[in-house]
């Protein structure tokens, strides 16, 4: 059940919040057991099993399918040890690796595997795989014990993409191993190719890879994907480990597209900005990684003054925010080892930098070994020695939310920059703000004073950690993090705002202010746009599924009130956007809301599909002419389709429905 409490005073919106609304995807991913692999579970199928490792932070699934005692490694990580290890305890002899593609999040771990007697490494033929390999094409067959796995060649995500249809000998499928053509909710993002193929010929192929491949399956196949929720490779992922094709068909919102120009828009729209490292590590997949050298102990440098030099090093500490802000190596960069190090490194450093480690000599040996994930290496230095060496540390003293917010009501707060993206920031933040998404702060720092005071925030500060580090490098000198993030902000029971307030956050009373308001669209104007520029615009049906499975809009999509003002999909999204109702009050109150939110043209139906209803119906246009606007889509039902507050209407049979595709 969604719970949202919004008070509007004089015209601006206040979001009450718990603390829970801002769990991310970043702070889930946090602890000493989110760097390990995991096993989700062991799927058992006849004949054989599948067992699903996740490691959470890289939000990564790889597979070990067995059969008979055989073992197919699938997609696996680059630290390979834990399938050997899994593989040596029971016994399984590791037959092959199966890549579905070049993976560009992460380096992948065939390298590593082909070194064990008797594995290949299976690669589709258009990879273009510099490495020795066996290729595999459409209908190619891999034999692992009794299990058959079927090559499908499914560009869309890549190229290359391939799908695994398993099944017992020549029985029908059970499974799909499908990489990151398809995730449960989400599919591949075409937009990594860095220019060799554009984003929209991808999505195309990805569009007919679902319509004349992988639809065909069965509806009871079960499909285990390469990414889970958090991962860049696509948008929107669920948590949700393993779907079935029939769910997928039913709820995954890309699927739902039946136009080819509307699903290459869906899937290229509001798509996150990809990290640079992604292109070398689909290059190093592509030619084989090198084989690392794991008990080699890390490449150590000395405390030299030359490494404060942002322009010689990139210095990244390893430690915990409260350590850094305590001491740090000046001009470093925070990136806690009980986080996404591994990507974050990956985004912030450039591949080619001078990257230098420091924390404990115990962080150091975990922080090298997790690098080597994302083909990045290093020298270390242990914090301890550069203490010892004399050279100069920098402070950086945590702001409580209890002194941010007392200086806010004295009127004496410093520059406040949020760091988060902008679906998050507009969604909660903790008053008036200035939203520089992390990953653009080095490069936007110029909007700031650098010697003014800027105390930097995110969720739960491990971004804001990061980002003092940033500002170092920039030249500021009166950076501060606010210690616990947002979460520590509403845990204290402080107001958080959906839309700038312009008045103390002492005082409840907020001045009257002009608020951007939805725009409203008559039934006439929304036909001629239905019939004249189809695919340019989006129509959501925010009326219970019952009211809209019975009569609806074509091309509509019906979605939940609560999704549609907290989805960022519809904030990110450029297309005009059309919100429907039963009568238009409901949907110009949402419009309202996420007006406030996203500078996409918001549109509402006037008089809702009541209005609509009599007019498509009975074909009656403005001032009582004839019009050709598009019939709604009407559903068989037991008893004739009746609207709230009308009576009956029969639908009537001279009058042609029209598509909205003509």
């Amino acid at each position: 059940m969604r719970h949202f409490v919004i008070g509007i005073i004089l015209g601006s919106f206040v979001l009450v919040a718990s603390a829970a609304t801002i769990r991310d995807g970043e702070s889930a991913s946090h602890g000493d057991e989110a760097a390990t692999y995991r096993i989700v579970d062991t799927y058992r199928f006849d004949g054989f099993e599948l067992v699903q490792f996740n490691l959470a932070v890289l939000s990564h699934y790889s597979y070990i399918l067995i059969s008979a005692k055989e073992a197919l490694i699938v997609d696996p990580g680059r630290d390979v040890d834990v399938y050997l290890t899994y593989c040596e305890k029971r016994g399984l002899k590791i037959k092959g690796v199966f890549l579905t593609h070049s993976h560009a999040d992460f380096v992948a771990g065939h390298s590593e595997l082909a070194q064990v007697p008797g594995v290949a490494v299976y690669s589709g033929i258009h990879s273009g795989a510099k490495f020795p390999h066996k290729s595999v094409k459409q209908g190619s067959r891999i034999n692992i014990g009794t299990a058959v796995v079927t090559v499908w060649e499914t560009p869309g995500h890549t190229p290359d993409g391939l799908c695994g249809i398993v099944g017992a000998g020549d029985g029908p499928p059970q499974l799909a191993l499908t990489g990151d053509t398809l995730f449960i909710g989400s599919v591949g993002r075409p937009d990594l190719m860095g220019g060799k193929m554009s984003a929209a010929s991808l999505a195309a192929m990805g569009f007919d890879t679902w319509m004349t491949k992988l639809s065909t399956l069965p509806d009871s196949v079960a499909i285990f994907p390469a990414h889970g929720a958090g991962s860049l490779c696509g948008a929107h992922l669920s948590d949700a480990p393993t779907s079935t094709i029939g769910e997928q068909r039913k709820t995954n919102p890309y699927l739902q597209y039946t136009s080819r120009n509307d699903f290459i828009t869906a899937v290229l729209d509001g798509l996150p900005e990809a990290p640079a490292y992604f292109k070398h590590n689909a290059a190093m997949n592509q030619n084989g990684p090198p084989l690392v050298d794991w008990t080699a102990p890390p490449a150590q440098t000395a405390a030299t003054d030359t490494l404060t030099d942002p322009s010689k090093y990139y210095v990244v500490d390893v430690r915990d925010a409260a350590s850094y802000a305590e001491k740090h190596i000046p001009n470093s960069v925070n990136i806690g080892l009980r986080g996404r190090i591994e990507t974050w490194v990956g985004i912030m450093v450039p591949w080619d930098a001078e990257l230098v480690l420091t924390g404990s000599e115990t962080e150091l040996d975990e922080a090298v070994q997790r690098l080597h994930r994302v083909g990045y290496e290093g020298k270390v230095l242990a914090f301890k020695n550069w203490e010892k060496s004399g050279l100069k540390t920098r402070r950086n003293d945590l702001m409580t939310a209890e002194e941010l917010r007392r200086q806010m009501i004295d009127g004496k707060n410093p520059i406040i920059v949020d760091v988060r993206l902008p679906t998050e920031w507009m969604g909660l933040r903790i008053g008036q703000v200035i939203n520089i998404p992390l990953n653009k702060l080095a490069e936007q720092s110029t909007k700031l004073n650098a010697e003014e005071p800027v105390v930097a925030v995110c969720n739960s500060a491990f971004r804001s950690s990061m980002a003092v580090g940033i500002l170092e490098r920039n030249g500021f000198s009166k950076a501060v993090s606010l210690k616990g993030g947002s979460q520590a902000w509403i845990e204290a029971g402080y107001p958080t705002y959906s839309t700038q307030m312009t008045q103390s956050l002492a005082s409840t009373k907020v001045e009257n202010r002009e608020i951007e308001a939805p725009e409203r669209i008559s039934t006439d104007s929304l036909g001629r746009m239905m019939v004249d520029m189809p695919g340019s615009f989006e129509i959501v049906d925010i009326r219970p599924p019952q009211a809209f499975a019975e009569y609806n809009l074509p091309l509509s999509a019906n979605i939940h009130y609560a999704d549609l003002i907290t989805d960022s999909h519809f904030v990110e999204s450029r297309k005009p956007l059309v919100i429907v109702d039963r009568d238009g009050s409901l949907a110009m109150a949402a419009g309202g809301i996420l007006s406030q939110k996203t500078n996409r043209r918001i549109m509402v139906l006037h008089g809702g599909l009541t209005d609509y209803w009599k007019k498509s119906m009975y074909g009656i246009g403005q001032s009582g002419t004839q019009s050709e606007i598009p019939v709604l889509d009407v559903k068989p039902a037991s008893a004739p389709v009746q609207l709230p507050s009308e009576a009956p209407l029969a639908r009537p049979k001279t009058k042609k429905k029209v598509s909205a595709g003509c």
